[in-house]
């Protein structure tokens, strides 16, 4: 009888019916097909006087690893590595099994790592994929097999030594979240000690206080109104737009959803807020002129099903900003540089770096220069009350922010236009009128 030889095409031409069936190769090699058309390939051997199945991975016709290989040439050598041990004596389905508890006991960081996200980030916080990101980008790739309990102080200092040679700023979030990986650790029994303990930040981090000026807002309001100037998609030219308008958090006004609005008022629900408590935001005649006519996110990204990455504004505005060669000047302006095609013009906005971010502390600062008091201002940011007014003002002030974000939006028009200045009235100057009257 013609031994039979495993191929791709004899793998494919193998039909699925109404029971499960095998086929051998010989030597235990062996595919087993699903009535569901699920190709499972098998070891199948006698050790010690036992008869073993060992389950080496489905087949996947369209599977192509870094080297080229297709999925019955990786399955083959998962075989022959197996086969090999069985011959010397060694249990492959023990070994596996020896390695999975020494994983549970003893896992390496990539394993720690999956389950801090899993058990802890997911379920706690709203920004666990920015902790996902820097845990794929600057831990896991260096420490992937290491055991998380033989980490030391040193390992971490040399690791935040090399990242703060690139990006000082990054090496202080990535230590910040090292120690919350290792305390989770630490909580698990995975680890003795947490070996960041005692690691200062690479960098002392300021607070921020950028606020754009009235110059620099009509700089890059016109320049974002002006299809072509900046390398931005209309998307986030929109999204920035609203964050000025609105002084939200970048976050929540990326994914904003038409079934979050009724009328003029935009309801921020709890699990998407940055402090976990439902907010009213007011939308004047300008925003919902943003926000147009649609259906769904309404910052949909390019890829379809999911809001705008908000790390992708980040990016926009770095990509579109070029810092003052010379000491910090009174307005923004606008630098041409050619592309690599003549015809195109590539255009900066010249100014001290911003981030989305300082759109909404923008907003806060010229809400204060318009009159309206902190806790208006609180209300309108959705900042929590602190102490016994938490407490026992539970009063939304709708009325006060809809006030507020009206005049904000007619200082902003007189600002981008130059016009409209006589229609733009701080609290201060009406209260004058009315006692005056």
């Amino acid at each position: 009888m013609k031994k039979t030889i495993f191929t791709d095409t004899y793998i494919k031409k193998l039909k699925p019916v109404d029971a499960k069936y095998t086929r051998s190769e010989g030597n235990g090699f062996t595919v087993r097909v699903m009535p569901s058309g699920v190709k499972t390939f098998l070891y199948l051997y006698t050790i010690n006087g036992k008869r073993r199945e060992m389950a080496l991975g489905h087949y996947d016709p369209d599977f192509s690893d870094a080297t080229g290989r297709g999925s019955l040439a990786v399955l083959r050598e998962k075989f022959e590595d197996a086969r090999r041990k069985v011959n010397k004596g060694i249990d492959p389905l023990e070994e596996e099994e020896h390695e999975r508890r020494e994983r549970q006991l003893a896992p390496t960081v990539a394993d720690l790592a999956d389950e801090y996200l899993e058990k802890w980030a997911k379920p706690r916080k709203r920004s666990w994929e920015a902790d996902k990101r820097t845990l794929d980008v600057e831990i896991v790739p260096k420490w992937a097999k290491r055991k998380a309990k033989e980490i030391k102080r040193r390992d971490v200092v040399l690791l935040l030594e090399e990242i703060a040679k690139r990006a000082p700023v990054m090496a202080n979030r990535t230590r910040a979240l090292l120690s919350k990986l290792f305390n989770f650790a630490l909580e698990r029994e995975i680890v003795e000690v947490n070996p960041c303990t005692g690691v200062k930040p690479a960098v002392k981090e300021e607070p921020t206080t950028r606020s754009l000026s009235e110059d620099e807002i009509r700089e890059v309001w016109t320049a974002l109104e002006t299809p072509g100037v900046l390398h931005v998609s209309p998307e986030i030219a929109r999204c920035i737009k609203l964050i000025l308008l609105t002084g939200q958090r970048p976050g929540e006004v990326v994914g904003m959803h038409t079934a979050e609005i009724d009328g003029a008022w935009w309801t921020i629900p709890a699990e998407r807020a940055k402090n976990g408590r439902e907010h009213r935001v007011y939308l004047t005649q300008t925003a919902r002129e943003i926000i147009g006519d649609t259906s769904g996110l309404v910052f949909e990204s390019p890829r379809g099903g999911k809001a705008i990455a908000v790390n992708a504004l980040a990016h926009v505005t770095r990509r579109n900003v070029a810092r003052p060669t010379e000491a910090p000047i009174p307005s923004a302006r606008i630098e041409e540089t050619d592309q690599e095609e003549p015809a195109t013009i590539r255009r900066k906005l010249i100014m001290q770096p911003w981030t989305p971010h300082d759109l909404r502390r923008t907003t806060a600062t010229k809400l204060s220069e318009l009159g309206y008091t902190d806790e208006i201002i609180d209300a309108v940011l959705n900042h929590k009350k602190k102490g016994i007014v938490a407490t026992y003002n539970r009063n939304r002030y709708d009325k006060e922010k809809q006030t507020a974000l009206e005049a904000w939006e007619r200082k902003l028009q007189q600002i981008v236009t130059g016009r409209g200045r006589d229609n733009v009235v701080s609290i201060d100057t009406a209260k004058g009128n009315r006692k005056a009257a």
